[in-house]
Formats: structure tokens, sequence, C-alpha cells
């Protein structure tokens, strides 16, 4: 890409996305939302990409939205930031994204969509849409007190306060909290361990994942069909046949 805000590098099956806007605490353009967009469409159309993961350069993840682009906006009309949001919560592959530093309003409304965060202890997280008179963004309205209760997300949305990454690791909102030198090696550990999946099976078990069916009737008619889709395909009898395979 001609715009150097947002490095992307292909790492085996996955995608990696890296925040450079390090002076600004890769705080988010117009321009690089619509280059992660792009990103992600042509990621999604690629089948030989398993996911995507999300990086910040620098010793941040993102501060968040550039406000200086959204005042002198006035209106969400115009902003690339919508778009970007409609097609990663959308996004059929896996995501997984590596936190340090800070992860300022989108920094963590974005987790929510991702399938895999790990963050290093440094990680600071926040939600401040309250303190600057707006409201929560990318379905955190929702998400939030589906994942966190509505207490607890509650507090989070009207506080808008600062929380460090050992809260977050509590609420359930991250997977793992590592050292920020080992932060790109638990990526590759995560990424390896996917890429010895079925991609299918993988896509199916995150569209279950994020269903939004209710009751376990319908949720169990759902995983039939996926499941009889994925008894046909010919990874399943693959796999069947290495398990039966004579050990040597």
């Amino acid at each position: 890409m001609e715009d150097t805000h947002i490095l992307q590098c292909r790492d085996g099956g996955f995608l990696h996305l890296a925040l450079n806007r390090a002076d600004k605490k890769n705080a988010l353009t117009n321009a690089m939302y619509r280059d992660l967009t792009a990103a992600l469409n042509d990621a999604a159309a690629d089948e030989d990409i398993i996911g995507v993961v999300f990086t910040g350069m620098g010793d941040a993840f993102t501060a968040g939205n550039d406000l200086k682009e959204f005042l002198a906006a006035g209106t969400t009309a115009g902003l690339a930031a919508p778009d970007f949001l409609r097609v990663l919560a959308t996004f059929p592959k896996i995501v997984i994204a590596a936190v340090q530093g800070a992860a300022v309003g989108i920094g963590t409304t974005l987790l929510l969509h991702c399938d895999l965060v790990i963050a290093a202890p440094d990680a600071k997280f926040q939600l401040p849409f309250i303190n600057l008179g707006l409201v929560p963004e990318a379905a955190s309205s929702l998400l939030l007190p589906a994942r966190l209760g509505h207490a607890r997300a509650s507090e989070l949305l009207l506080l808008g306060s600062v929380f460090d990454a050992q809260t977050a690791y509590q609420l359930g909102l991250i997977n793992r909290i590592v050292e920020k030198e080992a932060l790109a090696k638990t990526v590759l550990e995560f990424t390896a361990a996917l890429a010895s999946k079925d991609p299918h099976a993988l896509q199916e078990t995150k569209r279950l994942l994020k269903s939004m069916s209710q009751g376990v009737e319908a949720r169990m008619e759902e995983e039939f069909t996926a499941f009889a889709r994925c008894l046909g395909m010919p990874a399943f009898k693959t796999a069947v046949e290495k398990f039966f395979k004579p050990k040597a």
C-alpha cells in the first residue's frame, strides 16, 4: 500500500496488519481505515489466507480515532470508520490482536471482534466515549453486556475509566498476558497452531461462536447443519485416516 501508516506482511496463512503511526500513538485516520477495510476484503476473498493479525508499532496499540478528523467532519458522513467496523464484524476468518500500551476507544472495541487477543502487561484499555460526549460504537453496547454482564459493562461505558491488562483478563476481554518481548512469539504460536487446522472447520466454528441464534434447540440445529457440511469435506476423511493409521 502507498500509505505506510498501515504495514502489511504475509506470514504463512496469516496477513499481519500493523498500525504504523507511532508518533501519534497509532491514532486512526480515514486513510488508515480505508486501507484496513481493503485489506480485510482482500483477505476474505483470498483462499490462502486463514486470518489476520492486528498489531501496533511503537509503544501503543492505538490511541483510537484521530479526533481532529472527527471534529472536522462534524458528522459520520464521509468517515471511513463505520465501513471498517462493518467489514470487521462480518469477517469470516480468524482475527488475532497483539496489544501493548494504549488501546483506547476503537483500540478496545475492536478486540470484541477478535477471536484471540494477547496483551502485554503495560496495556491500558479505555472506552472514553462518554468523556467526549459520545456513545459507544462497534456494537460494544451489545457485545460488552453479553460478555461481561450489565453491571460491569455499564461501569466501563458510563465511567470511561482506564483499566489495565490484568483487569481486562479477569473480565474475559483478552486471552493471555505475556511480556512485551514475547508478544510476537505468542502470536507465532497461535498462528502456527491455527495453520495446522482445517480452514473450513475454523470458519464454521467461528461462525457458530458469533451466531446470535437463541436457545439450545436453535443452536443445536445450526451446529448439526454445519457438522454435516464438515463431514463431507476432505479434511475430515484425511483426519480419520490419520487417526486409524498404524503408529510406527
